[in-house]
């Protein structure tokens, strides 16, 4: 993420955005079954004080992942792959590919020296803007599969996979509703790209300052493990809404899910599967930065011969 002084980029963009789309799709195949542990827990409602029958179903994340695994088979921990995947390649590629020639366009083309931490904020906050909205449809049908857990007999599914459900949601609902919870989509994933790819981009470039560090996989680990820490940090509240907004069309707004949430669940509620979604998001980053790190160096590599 760090290029030189300057923050000229040593690849092209489409190398860029290759290595990026790559790096993030690898990173939501090995960690997606705690992204719908995740889901399932911020979308449970609270139990209503003294109904037994309404005690929580899902606890913890692992006791969350073991109950999905047991009821609805190992598979259903893999739900909406498909879409995530679709989620990544646009999204993932858009927001780290865009994320130096914007940084780039903010500080000016004369600049020379460390970029500023604001700057490096701004562009994040740009690009994830940008890439979330061309990417909302995939995260729409990604969290409504992952939402649906086990049916009771007879009761048919209401998507057979992820084509079926942006045709499904397409006819029954309109093409607008593809950009269902896009207020709240584009400032989680603002936020959180923000948090993200500045910090990665911040922590790596003080690292490589301290006397024995270099450019490599320790580097690349600790800096990962940094930015997955601040953007679950800053990003879990409307990271909840937004899941909530999208599992059940009951909420009016976000303003509206955002108060009912508040007033129904208590503020514990916009932190709910926060350990889920730290184990997630952390692993998530040194997964996907490890991998984009190693995906760049073998562009590099091609485009230099």
């Amino acid at each position: 993420m760090v290029a030189d002084s300057k923050g000229k980029s040593d690849i092209s963009f489409a190398g860029i955005f290759a290595s990026s789309a790559f790096a993030a799709c690898f990173a939501e195949i090995c960690t997606i079954p705690l992204d719908t542990a995740k889901v399932r827990l911020q979308l449970q409602k609270s139990a209503v004080a003294g109904d037994g029958a309404a005690l929580p179903k899902y606890r913890g994340m692992l006791g969350t992942v073991a109950t999905i695994a047991r009821e609805e088979g190992m598979s259903a921990l893999w739900k909406g792959i498909v879409p995530g995947l679709h989620r990544q390649c646009l999204y993932g590629g858009l927001r780290i590919g865009l994320y130096e020639p914007v940084k780039n366009l903010y500080v000016g083309s004369d600049f020379v020296g460390d970029v500023p931490l604001t700057k490096k904020i701004l562009a994040a906050l740009t690009t994830g803007a940008i890439g979330i909205t061309v990417a909302n449809p995939t995260d729409l049908v990604k969290v409504r599969l992952q939402a649906e857990g086990k049916l009771p007999p007879g009761v048919p599914r209401r998507y057979s996979g992820a084509l079926s459900a942006y045709s499904t949601i397409v006819r029954q609902e309109g093409v607008r509703a593809l950009w269902t919870g896009i207020g709240p989509n584009i400032a989680r994933n603002a936020i959180i790209n923000a948090a993200e790819l500045a910090s990665y981009d911040q922590v790596k470039q003080t690292i490589l300052k301290i006397p024995g560090f270099t450019d490599n996989v320790v580097t690349h680990l600790l800096s990962g493990l940094g930015a997955g820490f601040f953007a679950v940090c800053i990003g879990s509240p409307v990271d909840v809404v937004k899941s909530r907004m999208m599992g059940d069309s009951a909420y009016k707004s976000t303003l509206d899910c955002f108060i009912k949430t508040l007033k129904n669940d208590g503020p514990l509620a916009f932190y709910k599967g926060f350990i889920p979604n730290f184990g997630r998001l952390g692993s998530w980053n040194v997964i996907m930065f490890l991998t984009l790190e190693q995906a760049k160096k073998f562009v590099k590599s091609l485009e230099s011969s």
